[in-house]
């Protein structure tokens, strides 16, 4: 996990549960925890500030034309990785620990795990053993890739309605 804790760290802002950091050497922003996470607890609820019809590059998606911006708006530097340590769960509206979190760990998820077809694709650079490398949404996963992840009520509800043809 990455933790903040460097020298190449600067911190941007302050949140409750999480601190923005930024990256020195990149300038990317990221949210790092700022207390100790269990698996499975709640780290923080959220809620729906402003509702689009299409992906934006900082929503994520509820249902086929429901994409949420975040609040707390610091929400929107949780970053992606192909191993997350947390997960948006949009039903109960929750950010909730996959495993556990140490201050100063990233917290980063699963892009695809809430996007269906992101507005703007990717190329991973995570480092992790599980890296898919290429990051488009769960519609260009298999099954078998998709099963390692923890996903929302929409991406599962998409993942078992069968296509047309």
């Amino acid at each position: 996990m990455l933790r903040a804790l460097t020298s190449a760290y600067k911190m941007h802002s302050r949140h409750g549960f999480a601190d923005i950091m930024q990256n020195m050497n990149t300038g990317e922003k990221s949210l790092h925890a700022n207390a100790f996470y269990d698996a499975g607890e709640t780290i923080t609820a959220f809620e729906a500030i402003k509702v689009f019809d299409k992906p934006k590059v900082i929503t994520l998606q509820t249902s086929e034309a429901k994409h949420i911006l975040l609040e707390p708006e610091c929400l929107q530097y949780t970053n992606h990785s192909c191993d997350p340590n947390v997960f948006f769960d949009t039903t109960l509206m929750e950010l909730i620990a996959l495993k556990e979190i140490q201050p100063g760990d990233e917290l980063m998820f699963f892009y695809p795990s809430t996007e269906w077809d992101m507005d703007q694709p990717f190329e991973c650079f995570c480092g992790t053993h599980s890296c898919l490398h290429t990051i488009k949404g769960a519609a260009y996963l298999s099954a078998k890739h998709l099963a390692r992840y923890k996903l929302t009520d929409y991406i599962i509800e998409k993942i078992q309605t069968p296509k047309k043809k």
